[in-house]
């Protein structure tokens, strides 16, 4: 038996139906939708999965919107730093975006705007991008590899160019690295990422390699070319230091060290040049003229990390591919740190 109940239904001038009160669609989550029996065109429901109204074409489901359950999500996501070359310039940093605070971001930029992230289980990208391998005697130096979280792209840093090898120029990168010595030009950077690299030094009998690219500051040129200043961020609550390029590495004539802290510093004639600070995103310090100290050093991998109000959502707990330290609070907030890895998380 069938059964209409109303209160009211009137019309207007145009004979369309006038219905006072709100209408109600029938609610289904997204496996119940597509559970249903034999749809028909027209179809029309609520998915409280995505909260979106989804309407059947005759062929399949379709939303009238994208999910609607989102929230902001600030981040820092720092790509792996180029690595240094062998004679001699330093590797750039790896790309830097930050949507934290008020914080600046890569290239002494604003800060990037929240990410509006789904917390309706969508899989969502996350990549800790790798440091360059330090360039040899028989190998160029490599550039850093990019970080990702979701549509977020960190460049990884530009490769140290070197003598007599194919890179003789400094790469572009999130930062360039740079040059090698005889006058070779340092590499750029990204807008919004990182600086550009400095140009190396000839002397005739020696010379010295241009710093790489850092987030805040550009590599020097050689002689002495210290890499580029790297960007503090709070973003766990405690300010660290990040970013910096890798200096180019000296002969006697010249001492170039990497910067804040991050940075490898260059060979000079009796030290060998050293890598980037593991998850900082460094750039590798270029190897030395002489003395057998030739070799570049590695760039410092990159890093990835989350932080939202703690109210507002929760990452689940499979994480698959990736290394993380956990979900950390401070204060109403919540943060994650990737480490390394690449894999996919959800929120809820």
């Amino acid at each position: 038996m069938s059964e209409l109940k109303t209160n009211k239904i009137s019309t207007n001038d145009q004979n369309n139906v006038a219905i006072d009160n709100a209408l109600g669609l029938k609610s289904y989550t997204t496996t119940q939708r597509d559970a249903l029996t034999s749809p028909q065109a027209g179809d029309t429901i609520y998915n409280s999965t995505t909260g979106t109204i989804d309407f059947y074409n005759g062929s399949g489901w379709f939303a009238t919107s994208d999910s609607t359950f989102t929230f902001n999500m600030q981040y820092l996501v720092i790509a792996g730093g180029g690595a240094g070359a062998n004679w001699n310039g330093g590797g750039g940093a790896g790309g830097y975006r930050n949507s934290y605070a008020s914080e600046t971001s890569g290239q002494n930029s604003s800060t990037e705007a929240v990410l509006s992230t789904p917390k309706d289980g969508t899989s969502i990208t996350v990549t800790v991008g790798a440091g360059g391998a330090a360039g040899s005697s028989s190998a160029s130096s490599s550039p850093g590899s990019n970080s990702v979280f979701s549509t977020i792209i960190s460049i990884g840093g530009g490769e140290a160019g070197g003598h007599g090898y194919t890179s003789v120029v400094g790469g572009n990168g999130g930062s360039g690295g740079g040059g090698g010595h005889l006058n070779h030009a340092g590499g750029a950077g990204t807008a919004g990422q990182g600086r550009d690299g400095g140009t190396g030094y000839d002397v005739g009998s020696g010379g010295g390699g241009g710093g790489g690219g850092g987030a805040s500051g550009v590599g020097d040129n050689a002689p002495g070319g210290h890499g580029g200043a790297g960007l503090a961020s709070s973003i766990t609550g405690s300010s660290v230091t990040r970013g910096g390029g890798g200096g180019g590495g000296g002969d006697n004539r010249g001492v170039a060290k990497g910067n804040a802290g991050s940075g490898g510093g260059g060979a000079t004639s009796t030290t060998t040049g050293s890598a980037g600070t593991v998850n900082t995103g460094g750039g590798g310090g270029g190897g030395s003229y002489n003395n057998g100290l030739n070799d570049g050093a590695a760039g410092g991998s990159g890093i990835v990390i989350l932080r939202w109000t703690t109210a507002d959502a929760t990452i689940g707990g499979t994480r698959t591919g990736l290394t993380d330290g956990g979900v950390q609070t401070t204060g109403s907030d919540s943060y994650i740190v990737f480490t390394a890895g690449t894999g996919t998380i959800t929120f809820s």
